[in-house]
């Protein structure tokens, strides 16, 4: 169910499994990048050029985590040689992917984009590492339903609103635009059910339907549009 909604959400059309995309020559592409990302982290390279290989090593390692992921939906084990290799390889590394054994997928490593934002918190970097960091955070962050995101704390709905907010305000391709703007009227919904007191949740209710409008009305063709329009429903009438 969880896979259907993110593919559909996503748009992906990828259909072979892990095991016939990860190759002995990826696996030792994908490595020499991750060693190339983490001798810029680990040197004393100015702050913007270290960012962009924390920002470099979260982009190799999300590209892994997908295709292992496609092996664990068809298979439900990692399965092939390289992809095993491969695995081994980040753990001796210290580059080991995040894993979530209560769903059985691989999760965002986040805190490669977090040290990107610390060490360049503004610019075309961190506007890269912010999106992914919101996309990644909130695809891992439920089963089936967005808006039941599992052990959320307020501390993380109010990153992810601030985040999703000051991507808002920058330039961005239209694509990342579109999904961000998903993924934010989602957070205000969340908040909408979530809040402190009645007020709370009413102000982000308006919220929630006003970047709803929004949105439906920008991108009305848009796989997403039908999904939030039906998870608008859920707010409580004259919020």
């Amino acid at each position: 169910m969880r896979s259907l909604f993110v593919c559909a959400l996503s748009s992906l059309s990828l259909v072979a499994v892990a095991h016939d995309l990860i190759t002995a020559e990826s696996a030792q592409s994908w490595l020499a990048a991750v060693a190339e990302s983490q001798k810029t982290i680990a040197s004393q390279a100015p702050a913007a050029k270290r960012a962009r290989a924390h920002l470099d090593l979260g982009k190799t390692l999300d590209e892994i985590r997908e295709l292992l992921n496609l092996d664990l939906a068809a298979h439900g084990r990692v399965q092939g040689l390289p992809s095993s290799f491969l695995m081994s390889e980040l753990k001796v590394r210290g580059a080991q992917l995040a894993f979530a054994p209560q769903t059985n997928r691989f999760l965002a490593n986040l805190r490669y984009y977090r040290a990107a934002l610390k060490l360049e918190p503004s610019g075309p970097i961190a506007a890269e590492a912010g999106f992914r960091m919101l996309q990644g955070y909130f695809y891992d962050s439920f089963t089936s339903d967005p808006l039941q995101p599992g052990a959320q704390t307020r501390a993380q709905l109010a990153e992810q609103i601030r985040l999703g907010e000051g991507l808002l305000k920058v330039q961005s391709p239209p694509g990342e635009r579109e999904e961000t703007s998903f993924i934010l009227a989602i957070h205000y919904m969340q908040a909408a059910h979530s809040g402190r007191d009645a007020q709370e949740r009413a102000a982000f209710a308006i919220r929630a339907r006003a970047l709803a409008a929004e949105f439906l009305g920008s991108y009305p063709e848009s796989m997403r549009a039908a999904t939030l329009a039906h998870l608008l429903d859920s707010l409580p009438a004259g919020r």
